[in-house]
Order: C-alpha cells, then sequence, then structure tokens
C-alpha cells in the first residue's frame, strides 16, 4: 500500500469552477490566475491527467474563448497552452476545438503582443514560448482547415514581428513557422506568397525584423520548401505567353526576387537555377535579357563562388552570353561583371578575358559599359584583381571613335588613379605599376583628335590634378567628383577636402601640397605627355575676357568684334579656337548669351580667375561663386562657361605654385644641377631627396618663363635670392630664365622692364653675364638689355667686345650668347659697338675652320646633338644668331638694308654649299678662305642659316630681298639629314601657324612626301590638314590653294626635275600629295584652273624653266582629273579670275604663242599611257577599300651608313628657348602633341605593297654628290 502510494502521480489542485453564471470578471480572473500559476508549475511527466479533466473542458467554454476582458482571454490562452503541453503528445480536443483554440491563441498574440510596456505581455510571451517550445502547433497540420489555418498565421506573425518586439519573440516565432512548414502535408501558397513578399524591394532593409524573420524560416526550412519556390516562379513565367512589355513586368519582378532570395536564402533555389540556366538559352530576347542579368548579379553576390560550384554548366552558359547577337544580353552581361571582380576572385581569368573582347565589342554601349565597370571597382579590388595588361587595354579606350566610351575610358583611369594617389605618393612599388602610368597614357592620346584632346583635359582637371575642392558644378557624376575631393583630400591630408564647402573653405587650401601633386604626376612622365600636360596649363592661349556695361563706341562695331571672338573661341581647337568645345554651335550661342546676360559679378569673377595674379585660395573661391552663379543664372549654359573658365584660368599652374617649386628646384643636387646646365633638357634622372625628378619642378619655371612670366610678378624677390645660391648651378639658371621673361614681360609693356633688386642683385647678374657659363650669361644679358640701364647695357658689351680676343672657347660662347640677346633687346647699345663685334664673328668665329674630332669614331656621322656641340661650333650658330636678330632689331630703320643686305648673302652662301662656304669641285665664295667643315658643323650651319632665313622672311621688307633663294630655303625639309629635316620642319610650321610668313612658305611641307620618315611627312600633313579647317575662306584660298601654281612652279625648278618618265613619276607624287591635302569638291575647279593657266604664262628666267613648266602644269592638269573622277567630283570651269603671281611668272610675248603652246604636249609619251590607266587603278582600288601597307626600306638612310636620330631638344640655341613676347604667338599650337598622330592620304595607300621606300629629293641629290665625291677620292688613292 505504501508503494502504490509512493508511485501514484500528483492530480491537479485546482477545483474551482470557471464556467456558470454569478461569477465576476475579478473572481473569475483570480482562478485563472491560480490555474495558469500551478499548470505551469506541473511537469509534463509528472502529472496525473486525469484531474486536469475539469479544467480542460472549462477552458475551452465559449465564456472564456469570447469573454470581453483582455485578462481572462490571456490567463485562459496561457492554462490552455499548459494543457496541450501536459498532454502532449496527444490532443485532448477535439479537431473543431483544436482550431477554435489555435484561432483563439493567435488572435490573442495578434492583438495583444505590443511591446514589453503594453498589459497582460507576460502571458502572451508565455503563450507564445509554450508554442515554441512544445510544438503543440503541429496539431493544426491534422485539422481539415489545416491550409487556411497555416496561411493565417503566417500572414498574422510577418504583420506581429513588424511591432520592433524583442529578438526571443522573432526566435520563438521562427520556431512555430518552422515547425508548421516541417509538418505541414500541403504547404499552402498563400503563406509562400507571405514568405517571399517580404524580399519584395520595399522590405529588403536587413534591419527590417519581417525579413529577417522570413530568412530564418527560409534558411531552416530549405529543403521543404525548394519545390514550392520553383513552382511558384515556374508558374508566373508560364502564365505569361507574350512577349509585351507588360507581360514581362511580373517576370522581373520574379526574377528580382530570385535574386534577393540567392542572396539570403540560396538554399531554396536548387530547382529554381537549372530553370534560368534554361532562359539563357530561349529566342525570347527579353527573357535572355532578364536571365542574363539576375543570373550574373547573382554570380557576382558574395555567395557567388559557390553558385559557380553548384552549377557548373550554368556559369558556362552565363559566360556564353558574353557573345550574344543582341548588344542588350552583351550589355546585361557587362554590366554584372562589377560584382564578379569584386567577389568571384576564382574565376578572374575568364572574367578579364571576356571584358578584354567586349572592350571591342561592335556596340558602342557594351565599349562604355566595360569601361564604366572599372571605374566602379574599389582600390584594392583594381589593385589586386584587375591585372595592368587590363587597365592599358581600357586606356586604349581613350581614343575610342565614339564619345561616350571616351569619356566612360578615360574618367574611369581618372577615377583609379584618384584612388591610387596616396598610396603613389607613399612610393607603394604595386601601386605605381598599376596606377601611375595612367595620366602618362592620357595626356600622349591629346594629338589623336580634338573631341579625345577634350574628354582628356575634362578628367585631367576633374580626377588627375582637381582644384582642391569640389564643385557641385562638375561636369563628371558625382561620383566623379568626390573621388576628386578624396583623391585630392590625400595629398593635402584632408585639409582641402574642407575647402570644397561652396568656397568657404578657400583659406585651408594647401598650395604646398596641390603644387606636389603636379610634381609627383609628372614623375612618371614621358617627354610626350609631359609637353601635352604643359599644354593644357593654359599658359600659351590667349584669354577670353568680355567686357560688360555700356557700349562707348560704335554698337555695330563692338557688335561685330564681339561676334568674331565668341566665334573664334567657340571653334573647336584644331580650327584655332581657345580649345576643344564638344559642341561649337552650342558654345557660340552659349558664350553670346552669357555677353547679353551683362552681370557684372560674373565678369569680375572670371577676370579674377583669368588673372595670373590670383592666388590659389582666390582662384578657387572665385572658382566657386562662378560656378554656383551659373548654376543659378544661366544653367542651361553652366556647362559651356563652366569649361571655358577652365581653360583660362591657372588651376594646374598659378603663381601660387611658384615658391613651392623653387624650393623644390633648390633641393636638387649640384651634381644634377651642373648636368642640366650642360644641356636645356637634361635626359638623365636626378630625384630630390623627396623623390621628385629633378628636371620636372624646372620644366615648370622655365614654361612659365616662356609663355607666362607674369606669374612671377609676386616673387621677384623669391627670384633674386635664389640667384645668391651660386653653386647650385641649375637654380640659378632656371631663376635667371625666370627674372628675364618677367622683366622682359614688363619691357613690353612700358619700355623698362620691371627692378629684379638692388645694386648688389644687379652686380651679381652682370657676373653672370660675363660668365663662361653658356646660358646663364645668355639670361643675364637678357635681364640687363631690358631694365633701361644704359650704363650697365654699354658696361657689359664693353667688358665682352675687351675679353673677345683672349678668351678661351667655352666663355666665348657665353660672351656670344651675351651679345645676341643684346643685339635683340638693346639694339643701340649694340650698335655703338656693331663694327668691331660683326668684324670678330665673321673673321673669327664663322669663317674659322672647325675640324673634326680626332677621338671622334662617326666622322662621316651628319648631326651632332645639342649636348655633344664643341664650344666653336656652339659660337657659330651663336654668331649666325647675333647677325640675324642685329637685321630683325633695325627692320624700320633707315640702315636695315645696309645691315641685312651682307647677312643674307652670308646665310645664303652657307645654304649653297650646304653649310660651308667652298663648293664640291673646290669652287670658292667670296668668303671661302678655310677648307669646308666636316659633316656634322655643315648640317648645323645649313640648318641655322635656312632657319635664319625664313625668320628673316617675317619682315616684308626682307622677303623681297630674300625672294630669289626661296628655292634653296625650300629644299632644306629634303635634306640628307633627318635632325635637319624635322627641325626646319617644325620651326618653319611655328611660323606658319600664325601666318607670320608670306603664303608661298605653305608650298614646303608639300615638300615632304619622298621623305624616308614617316613622322616628318606625318608633322607636314597634319599642319596642313589643322590649316585648312582652322582658316577662314578668303585666308585658305590665299595661302594653300593659290599657292599651287607656285608649287608647281618650284618643281619645274627642282634640282632633280627631268622630263624623263622615271623621274616625272616622282614629281607626280609632289602634285598628288597636295591634291590628296587640299582638293575638295569645292575648290577642284579653281586646282584645275590653275594648271591650266600654267600654260598660259612663261617662267621668268629662261626657256628651259618654261618648258619644265609646261610638262609640270599638263600633269597636274590629268592629275586633278584622276582624283576628281575617282571621286566623282563634276570638274566644271572656273567662275572667277585669277592674279598669277608675277614675282615669278610673265606673259607670254603673243596670242601665237599661245595658240602653239596650248596645241603642243609636253609630256612624254610613256607618262601619258601611266596616267590613262591611274584612274582606272585608283577606282578599282577605292571600291575595294583594301589599302596595302609599305613595308619599310632596310636600306641605309640619304645615303648615309649610319644615322643618328636623336631626340629633338629644346636647347638654347633653339628659338623656342625665346619669350613668348617676341617670336612666340599665343596663338601658336603645340606641335609635338597636335604632329604625332600621321594622317594617311589616299595615294600613299595605293603604294604597291613592298615597294621600296626612297630618298627625298633635294636628299638624293646630295647623297649621290656624296658617293661621287667618296668614289673621286677612292680612284685617287688608288693611282697614289
Amino acid at each position: 500500500m505504501v508503494k502504490t502510494r509512493a508511485e501514484a502521480k500528483p492530480k491537479l489542485a485546482f477545483h474551482d469552477r470557471l464556467t456558470g453564471k454569478g461569477l465576476s470578471t475579478d473572481t473569475l480572473l483570480k482562478r485563472l490566475k491560480t490555474l495558469h500559476t500551478e499548470l505551469a508549475q506541473l511537469d509534463q511527466e509528472a502529472i496525473d491527467v486525469a484531474s486536469l479533466s475539469n479544467a480542460r473542458k472549462d477552458l475551452v467554454s465559449t465564456s472564456l474563448l469570447l469573454h470581453k476582458d483582455r485578462g481572462v482571454k490571456a490567463y485562459t490562452a496561457c492554462s490552455i497552452a499548459d494543457i496541450l503541453r501536459l498532454y502532449a503528445p496527444d490532443a485532448p480536443y477535439t479537431q473543431p476545438e483544436l482550431r477554435d483554440i489555435f484561432q483563439f491563441f493567435f488572435r490573442q498574440l495578434t492583438n495583444g503582443l505590443k511591446g514589453p510596456d503594453s498589459t497582460y505581455y507576460n502571458q502572451y510571451f508565455h503563450l507564445l514560448e509554450s508554442l515554441s517550445t512544445v510544438k503543440s502547433v503541429v496539431l493544426i497540420c491534422d485539422l481539415p482547415t489545416a491550409e487556411e489555418l497555416i496561411a493565417e498565421i503566417f500572414r498574422d506573425f510577418f504583420n506581429l514581428v513588424k511591432r520592433d518586439l524583442p529578438k526571443k519573440v522573432e526566435m520563438f516565432m521562427a520556431d512555430i513557422l518552422v515547425a508548421l512548414i516541417d509538418e505541414a502535408q500541403v504547404f499552402p501558397s498563400d503563406a509562400l506568397e507571405v514568405i517571399l513578399a517580404q524580399f519584395t524591394e520595399n522590405n529588403t532593409r536587413m534591419d527590417q525584423a519581417a525579413l529577417r524573420l522570413s530568412i530564418q524560416v527560409c534558411n531552416a526550412t530549405a529543403d521543404k520548401l525548394q519545390r514550392h519556390v520553383c513552382q511558384h516562379f515556374t508558374d508566373i513565367i508560364t502564365a505569361s505567353p507574350s512577349s509585351s512589355d507588360q507581360d514581362f513586368t511580373e517576370i522581373r519582378a520574379a526574377h528580382d526576387l530570385i535574386k534577393r532570395l540567392h542572396h539570403s536564402c540560396p538554399g531554396l533555389l536548387h530547382s529554381v537555377i537549372p530553370q534560368l540556366e534554361e532562359e539563357l538559352r530561349v529566342e525570347e530576347v527579353a527573357l535572355r535579357l532578364i536571365a542574363t542579368q539576375v543570373l550574373g548579379e547573382m554570380f557576382g553576390d558574395k555567395g557567388g563562388a559557390e553558385l559557380v560550384k553548384k552549377y557548373p554548366t550554368t556559369w558556362t552558359v552565363w559566360v556564353l552570353r558574353k557573345n550574344d547577337k543582341h548588344s542588350g544580353v552583351r550589355l546585361k552581361f557587362v554590366e554584372a561583371t562589377k560584382g564578379l571582380l569584386c567577389h568571384l576572385f576564382e574565376q578572374r581569368a575568364v572574367v578579364e578575358e571576356a571584358l578584354k573582347a567586349k572592350l571591342l565589342d561592335p556596340d558602342e554601349k557594351v565599349r562604355a559599359a566595360v569601361c564604366r565597370v572599372y571605374g566602379q571597382l574599389d582600390f584594392e579590388t583594381a589593385l589586386h584583381h584587375v591585372s595592368e595588361e587590363q587597365l592599358r587595354a581600357l586606356g586604349e579606350r581613350g581614343a575610342d571613335k565614339k564619345q561616350s566610351v571616351r569619356v566612360e575610358a578615360l574618367t574611369s583611369l581618372g577615377k583609379l588613379y584618384s584612388l591610387a594617389l596616396p598610396e603613389i605618393e607613399n612610393n607603394e612599388p604595386l601601386a605605381i605599376q598599376q596606377f601611375a602610368w595612367i595620366p602618362n597614357t592620357m595626356l600622349q592620346m591629346i594629338g589623336v583628335s580634338f573631341e579625345v584632346r577634350a574628354a582628356v583635359e575634362q578628367v585631367v582637371m576633374e580626377c588627375i590634378l582637381p582644384l582642391p575642392f569640389s564643385s557641385s558644378s562638375s561636369s563628371l557624376t558625382a561620383t566623379a567628383s568626390t573621388s576628386n575631393v578624396a583623391a585630392t583630400g590625400s595629398k593635402t591630408g584632408g585639409k582641402t577636402g574642407a575647402a570644397g564647402k561652396a568656397g568657404s573653405g578657400a583659406s585651408e587650401v594647401d598650395e604646398v601640397a596641390w603644387t606636389d601633386r603636379v610634381l609627383l604626376t609628372m614623375r612618371y612622365l614621358e617627354e610626350k605627355a609631359t609637353n601635352a600636360l604643359l599644354s593644357l596649363t593654359g599658359l600659351k592661349q590667349l584669354a577670353f575676357l568680355p567686357q560688360g556695361g555700356i557700349i562707348d563706341e560704335d554698337e555695330e562695331t563692338v557688335t561685330q568684334r564681339l561676334g568674331s571672338l565668341v566665334q573664334h573661341i567657340s571653334l573647336p581647337y584644331h580650327l584655332g579656337g581657345l580649345d576643344t568645345f564638344p559642341d561649337p554651335f552650342k558654345a557660340s550661342e552659349d558664350l553670346e548669351a552669357f555677353a547679353k546676360l551683362n552681370e557684372n559679378r560674373l565678369y569680375k569673377l572670371l577676370k579674377t580667375c583669368m588673372d595670373p595674379q590670383t592666388d590659389l585660395k582666390g582662384l578657387v573661391k572665385a572658382t566657386a561663386e562662378f560656378q554656383r552663379r551659373i548654376e543659378q543664372q544661366a544653367p542651361n549654359h553652366a556647362a559651356t562657361l563652366s569649361t571655358l573658365l577652365r581653360r583660362s584660368s591657372f588651376r594646374i599652374l598659378n603663381q601660387s605654385s611658384i615658391p613651392t617649386l623653387i624650393k623644390r628646384l633648390q633641393k636638387s643636387s649640384s651634381s644634377s644641377s651642373t648636368a642640366a646646365a650642360s644641356s636645356s633638357f637634361d635626359s638623365s634622372i636626378n630625384y630630390n631627396t623627396d623623390g621628385t625628378h629633378a628636371n620636372h619642378p624646372r620644366t615648370l619655371l622655365t614654361f612659365v618663363s616662356k609663355h607666362s612670366p607674369a606669374l612671377y610678378k609676386s616673387h621677384i624677390g623669391e627670384l633674386t635670392k635664389a640667384i645668391a645660391d651660386e653653386k647650385n648651378v641649375g637654380l640659378v639658371e632656371t631663376c635667371l630664365r625666370a627674372l628675364a621673361g618677367v622683366t622682359g614681360s614688363e619691357a613690353s609693356g612700358s619700355g623698362k622692364g620691371a627692378g629684379v633688386g638692388d645694386q648688389r642683385t644687379m652686380d651679381r647678374i652682370m657676373r653672370f653675364a660675363l660668365s663662361k657659363n653658356r646660358r646663364m650669361a645668355k639670361f643675364a644679358a637678357r635681364i640687363i638689355a631690358v631694365s633701361g640701364d644704359d650704363e650697365g647695357r654699354d658696361g657689359l658689351i664693353e667688358s665682352v667686345v675687351e675679353d673677345l680676343p683672349s678668351c678661351e672657347p667655352e666663355k666665348l660662347v657665353a660672351h656670344i650668347a651675351a651679345l645676341a640677346q643684346m643685339a635683340r633687346f638693346a639694339p643701340a647699345a649694340f650698335e655703338r659697338k656693331s663694327d668691331v663685334i660683326t668684324a670678330f664673328l665673321l673673321k673669327k668665329v664663322i669663317m674659322v675652320p672647325t675640324l673634326p674630332d680626332p677621338n671622334d669614331m662617326d666622322v662621316d656621322e651628319e648631326w651632332v646633338a645639342d649636348e655633344d656641340m664643341s664650344p666653336t661650333l656652339q659660337a657659330k650658330i651663336l654668331a649666325l644668331k647675333v647677325y640675324r636678330y642685329r637685321s630683325l632689331a633695325h627692320k624700320a630703320d633707315d640702315k636695315a638694308v645696309e645691315i641685312s643686305t651682307p647677312v643674307f648673302k652670308m646665310l645664303a652662301t652657307l645654304l649653297e654649299y650646304s653649310g660651308s662656304f667652298v663648293g664640291e669641285a673646290g669652287e670658292e665664295s667670296v668668303f671661302s678662305l678655310f677648307l669646308p667643315f666636316f659633316p656634322k658643323v655643315m648640317a648645323r650651319m645649313r640648318l641655322q642659316a635656312a632657319v635664319s632665313l625664313f625668320r628673316l622672311s617675317t619682315v616684308e621688307l626682307y622677303a623681297q630681298t630674300i625672294a630669289p633663294k626661296f628655292l634653296r630655303i625650300a629644299v632644306t625639309v629634303q635634306d640628307s639629314c633627318y635632325n635637319v629635316r624635322v627641325i626646319f620642319l617644325s620651326k618653319l610650321i611655328s611660323l606658319l601657324q600664325p601666318r607670320k610668313l608670306p603664303p608661298k612658305f605653305n608650298i614646303i611641307p608639300f615638300l615632304t612626301v619622298h621623305d624616308p620618315e614617316s613622322d616628318v611627312k606625318a608633322m607636314a600633313s597634319s599642319y596642313i590638314t589643322g590649316a585648312l579647317s582652322k582658316m577662314w575662306p578668303a585666308v585658305k584660298t590665299e595661302h594653300l590653294e593659290m599657292i599651287f601654281i607656285r608649287l608647281l612652279h618650284l618643281l619645274a625648278h627642282h634640282p632633280d626635275f627631268s622630263k624623263a618618265h622615271e623621274e616625272l613619276l616622282d614629281i607626280a607624287k609632289y602634285i598628288q600629295f597636295y591634291i590628296e591635302l587640299v582638293a575638295t569638291s569645292e575648290n577642284i575647279s579653281l586646282l584645275f584652273h590653275l594648271a591650266l593657266k600654267g600654260k598660259t604664262i612663261r617662267d621668268s628666267e629662261s626657256h628651259t624653266y618654261t618648258e619644265n613648266l609646261y610638262v609640270i602644269a599638263e600633269l597636274a592638269q590629268e592629275l586633278i582629273k584622276v582624283h576628281a573622277t575617282s571621286r566623282s567630283w563634276t570638274l566644271t570651269s572656273y567662275p572667277g579670275k585669277v592674279r598669277l603671281p608675277s614675282d615669278i611668272l610673265r606673259p607670254l610675248p603673243n596670242p601665237e604663242a599661245a595658240k602653239e603652246i596650248m596645241k603642243t604636249v609636253y609630256l612624254p609619251e610613256e607618262t601619258i599611257s601611266w596616267l590613262s590607266g591611274l584612274s582606272n587603278v585608283k577606282t578599282e582600288k577605292r571600291e575595294r577599300k583594301i589599302p596595302t601597307k609599305r613595308k619599310p626600306s632596310v636600306s641605309k638612310v640619304n645615303g648615309s651608313a649610319k644615322r643618328t636620330r636623336r631626340k629633338k631638344q629644346q636647347s638654347d640655341d633653339d628659338e623656342s628657348d625665346e619669350p613668348s613676347v617676341d617670336e612666340d604667338s599665343d596663338l601658336d599650337e603645340d606641335i609635338a602633341e597636335k604632329m604625332e598622330e600621321p594622317k594617311h592620304s589616299d595615294h600613299e595607300e595605293e603604294e604597291e605593297e613592298g615597294a621600296e621606300e626612297q630618298l627625298g629629293r633635294g636628299a638624293r641629290t646630295r647623297a649621290k654628290a656624296r658617293t661621287r665625291r667618296q668614289k673621286a677620292k677612292a680612284a685617287s688613292k688608288s693611282e697614289n
């Protein structure tokens, strides 16, 4: 009996009734609390469930379940939950009762569970916990209405969870829902839709509880839900058979949902991924587009690597979409690759190969998208997961034919460089290798086209070298602007970022860091890129300054002048404008609208930005305000005006840069300074202690000295202090040049140079002028010449003249350099000793033979570089400059002819005898006293003679005198020495561009057609092409079309002219070259008319040349006909009248002679036959459009056994070394940058493949002569 009692289970002690009449709410509530407390404490295995019978029945009575009191219902729900726990796993209620119970449970939770502060929260929490832990909720799955109840529970819970309840409540709910899914025999689609609805775009923030709950549930029941999810998406796709846009809206939404599910619950999509793979193969483009985009984003997500491993075939099929026939699909493929680069590192090779191929996609949108992808990468991804080769391929798209591709490629590279700049500054090797080349590549593209130039300039200004603030009116994207600020801030230690707050932070601009950023960028630039960067500084361009206010002068005159100015500015760069505008016509309209706006404050701000005396802080502030006001007052014109502001302000080099550049130059070692002093452009690599290339500060300061010395005006004191450091030769030389520039610019305006300091400074400058350092002497003498100090000028000349007879060669060079400056800038002082000086220079310098160096192994080499020139040769060249400067200085004097005539004669003699005063057969000129010079000296001397003659031709009086020697000057471009040809042509073009020379000098570039080096011909072609576009119609006719008759006349006088057929074929090349470049459908009739006129006159010299002219005229007529026929141009009679040049042509004596000449055919029969077949050949080649490439010749160049081709160096002997106030024009374009890309004409392509390149005509003449001399010497030796 005792044992039985020990084993008996305890019974429920609660025996009160919960139903019946007469129970008050308080009493009922008290009893329910008592019951709940006792039930909650009972253990499931230690209770006699039979004792629960009364309470179990009372608790499900409708009086409790539908009681109006919340507390009664809350405790009732908790008690029933406890009953279910104690009875588990059996159900103590019938199915209808269970249905009512669970509906009651979730109704209580929905209405009552509102937060920890709400009433009865603990009871609701207990109910939820019980359902979660006991899993009694699974009893629902056995009910007939299970699907309906489950769907309702899912809706209730996902509404409930949005109330920002504790995390534990979320966990309980997740457990309940997971249990329902696991046990449900049929999972209702409504419940699935409730789950999936949480992944829609409006609910995808991870801080949202509903999304977290759905992710928990899906990941816990992925195996069970996979089939339902797959069926869900299948139903959506198969339910839209039409291909209209509206029908695909739901499909797009479904695929977006798949993407979000993959991000959080990839296990759900086991059966969906293969379905997406099939969509990649369907014919329906819209489906392929959607599938390609979604799968790409899934592969690029954080779980993409796992997805590739699970579904390799899907990955393979997706990658093949890169070659889809529809460009839209290829575009979606490319756009998805950003995520692949950032997350799918294992497939980097595959992705990179695909993107490299898509950089050359035929669709510009695809190419632009590839470029855009790289601009979206973060620094670490671009550094470690993108190859340098790929980035360089991206850089090549900067020269793409399409503007959108160019902008995206360059912008992306600019952003990457901005991100990498801090690491580059820290000398991080990997960052330097990966990104430091970007500015160099960009800047080298400037010469490709004016459109590319515009894109490069924009990116350089916004990303590579931005002002130290971010403007809201940036023409690049907001992302680019942000990266600009970040990049600039990295250089300035974060200070510049604050400066971007609408310009208010200008006081925090770090001028030193801003300047150092330019130097850091230049550290990795090649010479061509450096020149391009200097061209972007705008220091060489005309400043546009509209004048607001009332028109005081004649309104029509002012309006016309303003219109011309606007038209000039808005023209593209190669058409003569300040620089490229994307749309010149819109630019013109915008500029006119700006002028009509007549806003004085804007004018003042623009003037401030363009003022060379505005410092960086002022520029930042004025630029920000100008752009802000333009956005407010003229938003439609903001882009054009911002571009104008950018190009006309000192954004790269500023007067604030000068002190930092001087300090950086001071840090250069004395050895590098000494080396630089011996050459104008030192190619050795010398770095300052801070890693900055020693040449770069010097390069920038020299460029400022040449083109905008006004920037030095506020820093004269620093320059004079710098020249006191006499041990630092490079510093002193550079600062002397700067002082010479600023004093010269002041003198050009006032007639008297600006003061450079006290007497002590002037005495130091005088010592430099008398020193043996050529460059120091040159610039110091220039300072003295423009200073207005007559006593100093006379004293310098006196001292030099006294020392000339006895000074050593190096010092002689320096003295002559000083005299050249005095002859140029102080002619009156020079004239007081001119007789002594000119006599000495002629007899003791120019006429003294220069013998070969016995240690020189290349005696027959035709060229010597600047740095290798002997002092004797330097003295000769400078002496020629003295004569030239003296003649130019007196061009307006009465003694001009008297002074210049001997100079012309001497220079002509040097040209006549190829740089010597003795002819080939021993024929001597009036100047010859000694043996001829050796080849290196002769090349330099004839180059200087030719350059001097065409520079003197800029004076009309001198041009008339030099005219008879024009042919000899012209054929210098066909010299046997490459360096002579290329330097002569580049200097000639620098004067032809601003039209300082007579029109006939435009003939000379056409004589390069036979040049064996392509860059010479390319330079000439580029100049002609640019000039044709740049000039107004009337100017074009005068300078490039009417000269055609002069070209024919020159060819008739050419030393290699012959009537033999083979020689005429070479002559025809000149005419073809001219026609290909100049002829258009509009002017072809004029050119043909001029060719016809060639047989209606005679040559002014002799009958022989007249017949030569007739041959050339007939040849030109036929070639023009061939050209017109091949292009289907109508060759009509020219309606106008032309005036032929009377200096070279004369009228025929009588009409009978004219008729006889017109009847006579002067061309050989063989040439006529060749011409008759040429038209068919050209037409056939034009139809096929298959150009043949010329194979490079392996023969020796110009008859020389060896040719040393050196880079052109801007030396002291170049006119480029002189300040822009005299010889350099503001309109002069940068030849180096504009002439880099050759433009091949059609007739080049017609030459047969494998044809041997021939030497230039004049070059062959001299080469033949040299061969004859060598044979004669060999013969004489053999005889001896």
